[in-house]
């Protein structure tokens, strides 16, 4: 099992959770975020009103826990579908996960997903 988190630009969200969900991956959170990078489309983006001094933008942290076998498919759709061609499209980082634990059924492993 792996978790992938994926640091996308605000305005492509909507078209990669569509591709993923059309793909069958239901299951994600979305966590709308501000960060600093290596940014160069500077007319289509914003710089944060909260964190000017960073010069810092909205971003979006997209969290899929997903089986091995699907990690380089759904990687690959939101590279596909997050990318704009400029810097700052973001990252992806895939991480092991030793063990999930559903809270309300005390299920483990792939049954608590």
């Amino acid at each position: 099992m792996k978790l992938i988190k994926a640091y996308i630009r605000y305005r492509k969200t909507e078209e990669v959770y569509k591709a993923l969900k059309q793909a069958d991956y239901c299951c994600m959170t979305f966590v709308e975020c501000e960060g600093t990078g290596h940014y160069s489309d500077h007319e289509k983006e914003h710089i944060s009103e909260k964190y000017p001094f960073a010069d810092a933008y909205k971003i979006v942290k997209l969290e899929i826990l997903a089986a091995d076998e699907h990690v380089e498919q759904i990687i690959s759709i939101i590279k596909q579908n997050g990318r704009t061609g400029y810097r700052g499209d973001g990252m992806i980082i895939v991480s092991p996960v030793d063990e999930v634990y559903k809270v309300r059924t005390d299920e483990v492993g792939f049954l608590a997903i």
